[in-house]
């Protein structure tokens, strides 16, 4: 074989494997974002991730009890109808115009923040089945940076697949999270008086 023996060639190829395929271990962990996306047997998508955002915690909190402009937070197009806070409670009437159905969809919801600091929606009415949405946020990087855990449970109330569904909750948490971190940046260096 020349100047390569068999064991040196095959831990060659294990190191190029490794370099160009991306070791699952190194690439997730410099990931911002790790998403699953799934569809539940007793009916819904399931979608869970853990999000690292270069801000501190206090300015994701802010972005996701800013109610009046969550619309701003996806490509989705949306209106709130109807904001109402009251006793540590948010409850919005949320108008959904996607392009998976034709017309618009209510959806009723109350948000709360948890004793343990996060922050929880869950579904009162409206032409969902199921709604569940869950964020912790925890500092990480000395107070720096945001390590998030979100968690969605979602169940349409119209004729449709649950893995079509799927695909559309992850298309729209993808592009919802992106547009949180650049509006999250901008805040920062609002703040900051850049």
């Amino acid at each position: 074989m020349g100047l390569y023996t068999c064991p040196m060639l095959w831990r060659a190829m294990i190191v190029m494997g490794c370099l160009l395929l991306g070791w699952s271990g190194w690439s997730r962990a410099a990931e911002p974002v790790v998403l699953e996306v799934r569809t539940e047997p007793t009916g819904g998508v399931r979608a869970t991730a853990t999000i690292l955002f270069p801000v501190e915690p206090a300015i994701i909190q802010r972005i996701l009890t800013d109610y009046a402009h969550w619309p701003d937070l996806f490509e989705v197009r949306m209106r709130m109808a109807e904001i109402r806070e009251q006793d540590g409670k948010a409850f919005t009437d949320i108008r959904i115009d996607h392009a998976l159905f034709s017309g618009e969809r209510r959806l009723l919801s109350e948000t709360r923040t948890l004793p343990t600091g996060g922050l929880l929606t869950e579904l009162k009415g409206g032409d969902f089945k199921q709604y569940r949405r869950f964020w912790k946020l925890s500092p990480v990087d000395g107070g720096a940076h945001t390590k998030a855990e979100f968690e969605l449970l979602v169940e349409v109330d119209w004729s449709m697949p649950d893995w079509m569904v799927a695909l559309a909750v992850r298309r729209d948490l993808e592009t919802h999270f992106r547009i949180m971190r650049e509006k999250a940046l901008a805040l920062a260096q609002l703040q900051s008086g850049r």
